[in-house]
């Protein structure tokens, strides 16, 4: 995949992690119930914030599965793709490979 908008300053342009359509008693979710996920992968990062004339580099990189608060941030549509852009402020914890595999995600 390969987006062309490289965010800001401490700005991080994610996409959304699509959760599963059924929950466990097996009943598929229809797409007016569901709510947006608040999970989603690091597509493209900014360079970071300046402070006293340094710039400070940011936690997260490309490819970070992160979780980030339900009223952060700004959805943006980019070639019929819809992404979410935040400032590092907004990402609310990184998600481990070992946690995804403890919770039965991807």
């Amino acid at each position: 995949m390969s987006v062309n908008v490289t965010p800001l300053h401490d700005r991080i342009l994610i996409k959304r992690v699509e959760e599963r359509e059924t929950v466990k008693g097996g009943i598929i979710m229809p797409d007016a119930a569901k709510e947006k996920s608040q999970e989603g992968e690091i597509v493209a990062v900014g360079p970071g914030k300046h402070h006293e004339g340094k710039r400070i580099p940011l936690d997260v990189e490309v490819g970070d599965r992160v979780l980030f608060g339900k009223y952060s941030g700004t959805d943006i549509k980019i070639e019929d793709e819809e992404y979410l852009i935040v400032r590092e402020d907004d990402v609310l914890g990184k998600i481990t490979k070992a946690a995804r595999a403890a919770s039965g995600k991807r």
